[in-house]
């Protein structure tokens, strides 16, 4: 994939490195009661050195070469979104509201509350944000056996399609249904919003390639070969030897793979109505 040199995002936080901060560390608790000791007459210099006690120390930022090239590679990527869907919206007339990418290590706070390393990315949607712990690149090469860079940006475009899901409010009806449906009917649902996030990330790399000749031989082969890797029927078979379909939320192999090529293949977002098909494909 060709990435190098080109335009990094500004839509980022990083927050890798970072320590969780006094009210996460001394507690909300330990805040108040040393309010009502101070005003019951304590001394305030003790409630300080208890709260700074019980806070853990900041940690000082450090990264490897190979981070600082994965967070600069995720920048790109996110800058070539960014480009793709600016374009699409300004024919319609209409404006893209970007969404930021925050990188964090091993756990961090979100809109839609705690995140770790062990959630895997993610879009919020009440903060309109992306989560990414790079360790997850490490984890999709070495344990889902789906190298290749531009692997990963299949699954950032992923998530930046469940951003656009967001902006159309596909995202909200679907999240609209939850109270109302069984847990079969609302995982059914899931699995088609998560193939039309495949989609849209099919529909970004066909635009990408146009704007900006990303793509290089095997690109599209490694895309496709992550979709496979992390179906649902795959998932449940490496983790517990037999399939549920009953519990499936993404999609199988099959489908992402599907939904992937036909949004590259077509590149036109109105073309990704998994709703309205039948997931036989």
């Amino acid at each position: 994939m060709r990435w190098m040199g080109n335009r990094e995002s500004n839509n980022v936080e990083d927050r890798r490195g970072g320590g969780s901060g006094l009210i996460a560390g001394g507690g909300i608790g330990t805040i108040i009661i040393g309010l009502l000791y101070i005003l019951l007459g304590g001394d305030p210099a003790v409630v300080v050195n208890q709260v700074i006690q019980q806070t853990p120390q900041v940690s000082t930022k450090t990264t490897s070469a190979e981070d600082e090239k994965l967070a600069s590679f995720t920048k790109v990527v996110l800058a070539y979104t960014e480009d793709v869907w600016d374009s699409i919206y300004y024919e319609r007339g209409e404006t893209y509201e970007a969404p930021k990418l925050v990188l964090f290590t091993q756990q961090t706070q979100s809109g839609c509350g705690f995140a770790s390393d062990a959630s895997g990315p993610f879009y919020c949607p009440a903060d309109k944000k992306v989560y990414i712990d790079l360790s997850f690149f490490k984890e999709l090469s070495e344990r889902f056996n789906a190298p290749g860079e531009f692997a990963m940006a299949y699954v950032i475009a992923h998530e930046v399609g469940h951003h656009i899901q967001q902006l159309n409010g596909t995202a909200a009806a679907v999240q609209q249904m939850k109270s109302k449906l069984s847990e079969k009917e609302y995982n059914q649902l899931s699995v088609k919003l998560e193939l039309q996030a495949d989609f849209l990330a099919g529909v970004w790399a066909h635009h990408a390639n146009k704007l900006r000749n990303i793509l290089e031989q095997g690109d599209i082969e490694a895309a496709l070969n992550a979709a496979n890797a992390i179906g649902d029927d795959r998932l449940q078979q490496q983790q517990q030897g037999y399939i549920v379909p009953d519990a499936f939320t993404h999609g199988t192999s099959k489908q992402r793979m599907y939904w992937f090529k036909k949004g590259f293949e077509t590149g036109d977002p109105f073309q990704g109505n998994t709703f309205a098909q039948n997931q036989a494909e």
